[in-house]
């Protein structure tokens, strides 16, 4: 056995003596050296900045600027079995000495002078956090001397927890992995709480020597030293020998991964927006986010090349986006990955029709089950066809929004107002884009307005909560506040909306499930839609391409539809009941209806003077605009207000806020009780279908 030349066993003798001499120094020495040579700070080790889900879980780390993944950890994050055998491996009486340990460094000078190398190293995991905490290194006296007075200094300033906690932060694991957490994520994919037995020795054994023992590199020294680590183990009686010997007998991962990149453009925007943030937490749900990114992925791999998907997940009782993905795959450059199709403005093809019926429904225009007929119609040079050319004849409300049908939806918006329907949609918490200097016409029932899918969720996310608007939230965007009091429909109008689109076929080869939804497909086949909801939570798909390009072939029913369902079964989320009817929500037979709701006559043909018929009703009291003081009597709130019309023809069906009152009045007065103070609406609807309306104040 050769043995050690002179300079190695003054080496020795020095290590020894300093290892000795050092915890003995006296107080006012070591103070002395002590202000002389301060321990640089041990404050918050530098960081990889990390974007985390609602519960703190990992969604995205960025490395560091120089280059390294260094996680965050603290003791209760780590697999406690880990940390017994890094301490019962490196630094046994870890818990004991002040930094430095004499016994562990005369033990290892003794047996390098006797064997001729290193069998067993001195330095306590101290010692090691004072090596990696300062610039530069080697295997000097100077330099071990400095490391075990930098160690006394350590260990006056921090706790033996704190002292693991920043040597876990920092161990080096091989390549740019430092610390724990970032180790385990990129040999194992798993946080350090639940490390198998031969992972968390193969992790112990890493830092010894991280490039040599590098599993995807070296994985024959890597099973080595695991399995060194594992016999001390038994040896120390750590270990039963039985669980050492099939832990030993583990197969060796040899493959690094990537650390998690989860909801890589939300990420993105919540560092540009917090740019000195160590940590952002958004409102994602991780397991969410992970199977949505699988189900977008898998999905345009079917579709096609060049297409991208995004979806926005969002519980519409609080506003929380659960999940949120900006597109199929953000590596993938064929696809434009890297934009976010969430935030795009882009066509929303028939995505608005439930809230031009919905408007229809609140005004008391139509119910349900109204006729209406679906024919050729011009409408003052505007001519839209319906998406398949064909047109159905008579059709009920329910049946043309279910059938998403053009004509009527068109005939309807004409009667509410496409200013009416901006406005709603503005009270909802979106900004509708529109052409430069262009007022809003009928063709924005049919797509002609730039609406995101952001928006969109944001929309619906109203429709699911009862008609109230709600402001999604995901921890990085900045949404308008809803409009004035966030109605944007009534609770009546919302729920009739829903119960038709829940009747919507579910599509073909998906699986049932309990859902109000609707589909678009804008013109030239550039954007495939579908948005969904349950009683509480609302989901939105996007299918296209990023540069907007036309997709032949591909619509929001064949299309979208389909991953909506499969999103929906994916995410993990029980589905929700719906809401039951609010008051006066109540389904009537068509044979039951008022003449005047029996069937549906368009504005624009009500307007075209026919010889021989009756001019329409005109509400002469209380005109529009008035503001009415009504006296208090006893036993009610107000006394009833007279209403007075003339023209129409008889019998007559007063709506007033969207209720019936009771009975069909055949002469030109009727009685109305309000219900309260505040802005009303009064309609009157003729046998012939006509009608007119006026909004009163009640003061």
């Amino acid at each position: 056995m050769r043995r050690p030349g002179k300079r190695a066993r003054r080496f020795i003798a020095a290590v020894a003596v300093g290892a000795a001499a050092l915890p003995l120094l006296g107080a006012g020495t070591f103070f002395a050296l002590d202000r002389i040579y301060p321990l640089p700070p041990v404050g918050e080790v530098p960081v990889s900045a990390q974007v985390v889900d609602r519960d703190g879980r990992l969604l995205r780390a960025f490395a560091t600027q120089e280059g390294r993944w260094r996680l965050p950890v603290s003791l209760g994050e780590v697999d406690p079995q880990f940390v017994r055998m890094l301490v019962a491996y490196e630094d046994k009486r870890f818990r004991d000495h002040h930094g430095v340990d004499p016994v562990a460094m005369l033990r290892a000078s003794v047996q390098f002078a006797v064997n001729g190398r290193i069998v067993s190293g001195g330095s306590t995991l101290t010692m090691q956090l004072a090596r990696l905490m300062e610039v530069g290194g080697g295997q000097s006296i100077s330099v071990k001397l400095r490391q075990m007075f930098r160690a006394l200094q350590i260990e006056r300033k921090l706790t033996k927890d704190q002292i693991l906690e920043r040597y876990l932060t920092l161990a080096p694991y091989g390549g740019n992995i430092e610390g724990i957490r970032a180790a385990s994520l990129a040999w194992f994919d798993k946080e350090p709480k639940k490390l198998r037995l031969s992972e968390a020795a193969l992790l112990v054994s890493l830092p010894q020597s991280p490039e040599t023992r590098r599993p995807d590199r070296n994985p024959d020294n890597a099973k080595q030293a695991r399995d060194r680590v594992l016999q001390r183990m038994a040896d120390a009686g750590v270990i039963e020998p039985f669980e050492v010997a099939r832990a030993s007998a583990a197969r060796l991962s040899g493959k690094r991964r990537g650390l998690p990149a989860l909801a890589p453009h939300l990420a993105d925007a919540a560092m540009r927006a917090r740019p000195e943030a160590d940590s952002i937490e958004l409102t994602i749900d991780r397991d969410i986010q992970s199977s949505l990114e699988t189900v977008a992925r898998n999905a345009v791999r079917r579709l096609g090349p060049k297409l991208s998907l995004a979806m926005i997940l969002a519980d519409s009782r609080t506003g929380e986006i659960l999940a949120e993905v900006g597109s199929a795959d953000y590596f993938d450059t064929s696809r434009s990955g890297w934009v976010d199709m969430t935030r795009a403005p882009r066509s929303p093809g028939s995505t608005l029709k439930p809230f031009i019926y919905g408007l229809a429904l609140e005004q008391g225009i139509v119910v349900p089950e109204t006729m209406m007929r679906d024919r050729p119609t011009n409408f003052s040079g505007y001519r839209p066809e319906n998406f398949d050319t064909m047109y159905q004849g008579d059709v009920t409300v329910r049946e043309a929004l279910q059938l998403s049908l053009n004509v009527p939806a068109v005939q309807l918006l004409e009667s509410v107002g496409p200013a009416a329907l901006m406005q709603r949609l503005r009270r909802s918490g979106v900004e509708p884009v529109l052409p430069k200097e262009e007022q809003p016409g009928l063709a924005i029932g049919l797509g002609g307005v730039g609406l995101s899918l952001a928006d969109l969720v944001q929309a619906y996310a109203a429709l699911a909560n009862g008609g109230n608007a709600v402001t999604l939230v995901d921890g990085v965007h900045g949404v308008r506040a809803p409009y004035r009091l966030n109605a944007v429909l009534s609770a009546k109008a919302a729920w009739q909306v829903g119960d038709i689109l829940s009747g919507v076929p579910v599509p073909a080869a998906s699986a049932p499930r309990p859902i109000a939804y609707k589909t678009g497909t804008s013109y030239g086949y550039r954007d495939a839609w579908s948005v969904g909801y349950d009683g509480r939570y609302v989901l939105g798909v996007w299918v296209g391409r990023a540069d907007n390009g036309a997709v032949p072939g591909s619509t929001g029913g064949g299309t979208a539809a389909p991953i909506l369902f499969e999103a929906f079964a994916r995410s993990g989320l029980e589905p929700v009941p719906f809401a039951g009817p609010p008051p006066g929500a109540k389904t009537i037979a068509r044979a039951d209806l008022p003449e005047g709701l029996k069937r549906f006559v368009p504005k624009s043909a009500a307007l075209v003077p026919v010889a021989g018929t009756v001019s329409g009703p005109e509400i002469v009291y209380p005109p529009q605009g008035a503001r009415i003081e009504l006296a208090e009597t006893s036993g009610a709130a107000f006394s009833p207000l007279v209403l007075k019309l003339q023209g129409g023809k008889a019998p007559f069906r007063w709506i007033a806020n969207g209720q019936p009152l009771d009975g069909v009045f055949r002469r030109r007065t009727a009685t109305w009780m309000p219900d309260g103070k505040g802005f009303s609406k009064l309609t009157v609807i003729d046998a012939a279908g006509k009608a007119t309306t006026v909004d009163v104040l009640i003061q």
